[in-house]
């Protein structure tokens, strides 16, 4: 009987393992994921009854670590097509499972809790922990409301870094929508 349990204590010890990895994917605290992206470009000229604005940078922030230690710029492109686009340049944070890019309608999320209380739209995956890349926004996102970016851990409800929004003026201006794409 001892040998029986002795196996059985193995196999639960092996499958406990596998469960935990899966769970946690430690390998990705050492593996990081690189990536570089070219600045967005517009798609399609704009003629010259077009609506949309001018192109040129909306926003921009600082990203400061909130639970890894981060670093790099958010900036919020206008396109020439009338596109927004969020821009992270020398960009780095730690890598982690299921790591997403938020907009948080906060004027900064120095913790995890504030994301979840302020609501946030997501933007997609993060592309990778190191390097330049660009995340298209949703035409309806107002940009008076959504003022931070937030790295997002949604395994663990983690918020890896934030980059409060400010524009030349100082704060992000209104920009009026029909529908708002707020979660909590």
């Amino acid at each position: 009987m001892k040998r029986y349990t002795r196996i059985g204590v193995i196999v639960g010890l092996i499958g406990l393992g596998v469960v935990a990895w899966a769970l946690f994917r430690p390998e990705l605290l050492w593996i990081d994921a690189r990536v570089n992206e070219s600045a967005p470009q517009a798609t399609s000229p704009v003629s010259a009854t077009s609506p949309a604005s001018a192109a040129g940078v909306l926003a921009t922030g600082r990203f400061h670590g909130v639970a890894h230690k981060s670093m790099g710029t958010a900036a919020i492109h206008q396109l020439a097509d009338g596109r927004r686009v969020l821009r992270l340049t020398e960009f780095e944070t730690s890598n982690g499972p299921d790591v997403h890019v938020y907009l948080v309608a906060a004027d900064d999320a120095a913790d995890s809790a504030t994301v979840t209380r302020a609501g946030f739209v997501e933007l997609g995956a993060l592309k990778g922990n190191i390097g330049d890349q660009n995340y298209e926004l949703p035409a309806s996102i107002d940009l008076g409301r959504y003022r931070a970016v937030t790295i997002w851990c949604k395994r663990f409800s983690v918020n890896f870094a934030t980059a409060p929004l400010m524009s030349a003026s100082g704060a992000v201006s209104s920009t009026t929508s029909t529908q708002e794409g707020g979660q909590s």
